[in-house]
């Protein structure tokens, strides 16, 4: 059976976040049956049709004055005219995103919020981060994933007087590759079906049938 494709568009405008993109890639790569395109938002005026053949889709970019970048948005317009106005080529695939900016919030979440608007915008499922909060108590850690405490997609944080080899850090990048891999997971489970294993248990009030 063949690989199902996950792609990965991004802007970066210092490096920092490519180096999420990169986490994200590694998490997807960590699921059997499942491999990456990884793409900078400056391919894509040449690679559509590649966006389009993957089965999921994930959206990064940095978060600068409350929002995406200039470049990511002239990606998200280009795409209106490359993929909705021609039958809304993305609909029913899988989507998420991730962002960084240089503090610990940032206003990230207007990003991951307006990147899920637009895949709204294009008829796409979106997958949230699933994994709770963290250092956010004195048993917490700033090496817990997700120690920003997103949910609607993945966060990190840079230190704007380092450089991309030193930022963002480890536990961030490991919050992106749970992401990437969260990704592919359900992407794999809607495309192959669940297994009998993986299929939930009812409620009990479901199963007693006091409902």
């Amino acid at each position: 059976m063949s690989n199902i494709c996950i792609a990965v568009i991004y802007h970066s405008g210092y490096g920092h976040t490519a180096r999420q993109a990169q986490a994200v890639k590694a998490g997807i790569e960590r699921v059997d049956g499942a491999q990456c395109l990884l793409l900078a938002v400056e391919d894509a005026p040449a690679r559509w049709n590649d966006l389009g053949s993957a089965e999921a889709i994930i959206f990064g970019t940095p978060t600068y004055v409350g929002g995406q970048s200039a470049a990511f948005k002239s990606f998200q317009e280009a795409s209106s005219s490359a993929v909705m106005a021609k039958g809304y080529l993305w609909k029913n695939k899988f989507a998420a995103g991730f962002t960084n900016s240089g503090t610990a919030s940032g206003d990230k979440l207007a990003t991951l919020m307006q990147l899920a608007l637009f895949a709204a915008q294009h008829g796409m499922h979106w997958i949230n981060l699933d994994l709770p909060p963290a250092n956010h108590s004195t048993k917490g850690s700033p090496d817990d994933l997700n120690r920003l405490g997103f949910w609607l997609g993945a966060g990190a944080q840079s230190n704007v007087d380092q450089d991309a080899d030193l930022a963002p850090p480890p536990s961030d990048l490991e919050t992106a590759s749970h992401l990437g891999q969260r990704v592919a997971e359900m992407t794999l489970q809607f495309v192959r079906g669940r297994t009998v294993e993986q299929e939930p248990a009812l409620p009990a009030w479901r199963t007693a049938g006091e409902r």
